[in-house]
């Protein structure tokens, strides 16, 4: 792989060398596409209930249903990509989730959209951990914070281009348009990664050995494992869709309690001996994550809409603020993150927005007040999820990091598909402003405290103590200019 021997004095962006900079817009163009359809479904959802004639209910769980096959899509995409390299991953995820926004727009009903929407999940999930550990693992050791931020900054630049793409399209040309429309970001996507070299850590710890890894063999370790745990993929799958569906009814607690279970199980055989503390706590923090960022990203524009009354144009305004604000602190968060560590650069980007939750939600009638301050919010709150990639995958070696990092993170996002629902329980005892305000008020206390302490890494050594502390450091072939502090160390 092409690696830049520029000198360390050189300017950041001329220290990554050409080829790294094409691996990363071709990683990035996949996130957008993320955003784009994430966004995209919300946004046209009342004119798909208008017209299949859905009620609220099947409404809402065409959005939940990409959650119902994330765990499964991060797990085997990235499991792909841990044993035939990331690059191959990251095609097979992009024509996954392409063929499944594409066939949205030819859906005919219900059933046929969410049957589209489960192979979106799938997809997605597999874009996040193949392009992730594909650009950290290609670009220098030093700036991999960075990597990791610019590449999530790529998701709210397509939440804002749905955003402004719906506006234009819809009433010219209808919704289906717009699952059209999506193709040709991923034709772009595909010519630009049809030629992509390796990532190189993948290359020099595994390909060049010749050892292919498989991270699911302790799954089917001898026929009584292998048909238990067909039994639990099996039993988490239903179990999710009875709970994102009116079929689940009044045994939603039950059903959700019986997902867990599943999936936990599957993050201590995947684990193992060692790792399996480190799998679960990894992912009891993710889901912190998500539940802390999601209820202001779920409800929002309902709160713009109904406390506030705000019409259509104005929701559009502050969701433009709110995306720009993310993009901005994604990148922000890349900076932070190689100066003073992950970590560190985290706990105290999260802390410092925690002055800004209930001022946005005081806000009443000043419309670039509300904009200015959700700006500086979402920079300082879901902005610095672009360090999710780079946490997570520092604690993983690299021959699993794939498949640990795609499921870790994708039963950790169920949080995002909780959080919705328990924002607008809890509205029911107060104003929803107030409930979402709560909320990521106290998620974020709780991710603060995880990740600023590095639970899950203490957790990990306990029962692995000789294991490195920071494998993208540790086992880093990146490419740090020679002199260059590495202070990605925690």
């Amino acid at each position: 792989m092409h690696h830049t021997t520029a000198p360390p004095s050189a300017p950041w962006y001329r220290q990554v060398g050409r080829s790294q900079w094409k691996s990363f817009f071709a990683a990035w163009i996949g996130y957008l596409l993320d955003g784009f359809d994430f966004v995209l479904i919300t946004l046209v959802l009342t004119e798909i209930s208008d017209d299949f004639h859905l009620d609220t209910v099947q409404a809402a769980s065409l959005v939940s249903a990409a959650f119902i096959t994330r765990w499964l899509g991060g797990a085997v995409l990235g499991a792909l990509g841990d044993r035939f390299g990331r690059k191959l991953s990251m095609v097979v995820s992009i024509l996954l989730y392409s063929l499944g926004s594409f066939a949205c727009g030819f859906a005919w009903d219900y059933t046929s959209l969410f049957v589209a929407r489960l192979a979106i999940g799938m997809g997605m999930a597999g874009e996040y951990s193949s392009s992730a550990t594909y650009v950290m693992e290609s670009w220098p050791v030093h700036m991999r914070n960075r990597a990791s931020g610019f590449l999530i900054s790529g998701y709210s630049v397509g939440t804002v281009l749905a955003a402004e793409v719906y506006k234009w399209v819809v009433p010219n040309l209808g919704w289906r348009w717009m699952f059209y429309l999506g193709l040709i970001p991923v034709l772009i996507a595909l010519w630009m990664r049809r030629a992509l070299p390796e990532a190189a850590d993948w290359k020099a710890s595994v390909a060049e050995r010749g050892q292919r890894p498989n991270p699911f063999r302790p799954l089917f370790a001898t026929p009584a494992r292998a048909t238990t745990n067909v039994v639990l993929a099996v039993a988490a799958t239903v179990s999710l869709f009875a709970v994102f569906t009116p079929l689940g009814g009044g045994l939603v607690p039950l059903l959700s309690v019986v997902a867990g279970i599943c999936l936990i199980a599957f993050a201590v055989q995947l684990g193992g001996r060692r790792g399996w503390l480190l799998h679960v706590s990894m992912i009891v923090t993710i889901f912190f994550a998500f539940l802390y960022s999601w209820p202001i990203q779920a409800l929002l524009p309902t709160y713009l809409k109904s406390d506030l009354g705000y019409d259509p144009g104005q929701v559009t305004d502050v969701l433009f603020y709110a995306g720009f604000g993310t993009m901005a602190g994604c990148w922000l968060a890349g900076f932070v993150g190689d100066w003073i560590g992950t970590k560190k650069a985290y706990a105290f980007t999260l802390l410092a927005s925690l002055a800004f939750v209930f001022p946005v939600f005081a806000v009443k009638d000043s419309l670039p007040l509300l904009g200015v301050l959700l700006f500086v919010l979402q920079a300082t709150s879901f902005g610095i999820s672009g360090l999710l990639p780079r946490y997570i995958g520092g604690h993983f070696p690299t021959h699993s990091r794939a498949a640990a990092l795609g499921f870790t993170y994708n039963v950790g996002a169920l949080g995002g598909a909780v959080a919705p629902v328990l924002g607008a329980h809890l509205a029911s005892g107060m104003d929803l402003g107030q409930a979402l305000a709560v909320l990521t008020f106290a998620g974020t206390m709780i991710v603060v405290l995880l990740v600023g302490l590095d639970v899950p890494g203490r957790l990990g050594r306990l029962l692995d103590p000789e294991g490195p502390a920071d494998h993208l450091v540790d086992e880093g072939v990146g490419g740090a200019p020679r002199g260059t502090p590495q202070r990605t160390r925690p």
